[in-house]
């Protein structure tokens, strides 16, 4: 199984994307819940929501992953709810961080703020390009520090998915060709 994840701020496409990417590949998709969350209570977050959203985002991955598709894309995944809570509230729960790191991923897109106009849809609260690229740069470094396999996403919607679209057929043929050698080397 191959896990790919679209990171990145609010308006970089990650949604719009994995749709895409969903439908050419025949993958499934675990959505970002703390939209359904916010839908349903009708309200802003506070930091006591941070645990519960993290949680459902967490189980619905791990549901997703059981289910053993060759490929999954995530929309989003915990280092998202980790970094919001710590823009929001200077603060995040210390299981999301050691939770994030067992969990192995094969591609991260992070999704750069240039390119695409911010689109305001009741949710998104960083119109300002500055915050969306000081958020950019907190999941780029985070990314980093843990050596997670990051793909950076820059230019038009085509353009990023022209790129992920080919990183994608690249991990699933290698996938594909490692799986098969392994099944048919002779056991010593």
């Amino acid at each position: 199984m191959i896990v790919v994840v679209l990171s990145g701020p609010e308006s970089a496409g990650k949604s719009t994307l994995c749709a895409a990417l969903a439908q050419r590949f025949n993958a499934p998709v675990v959505k970002e819940y703390v939209r359904e969350f916010i839908e349903h209570q009708q309200r802003d977050t506070c930091y006591a929501d941070i645990s519960p959203i993290a949680q459902q985002q967490l189980q619905h991955e791990l549901d997703a992953r059981a289910q053993c598709p060759a490929l999954l894309l995530l929309d989003t995944h915990l280092l998202s709810n980790k970094l919001w809570s710590e823009v929001l509230f200077n603060k995040s729960p210390a299981w999301i961080e050691s939770t994030l790191l067992e969990l192995p991923y094969d591609l991260i897109g992070l999704l750069s703020p240039e390119g695409l106009p911010w689109q305001a849809d009741g949710q998104r609260c960083q119109p300002d390009l500055l915050e969306r690229q000081q958020f950019h740069q907190a999941l780029n470094a985070w990314l980093q520090t843990h050596q997670q396999p990051i793909l950076h996403l820059t230019g038009s919607w085509q353009a990023r998915y022209m790129q992920l679209e080919s990183a994608i057929s690249a991990l699933l043929n290698n996938h594909t060709s490692t799986s098969s050698s392994s099944t048919t080397r002779p056991l010593l």
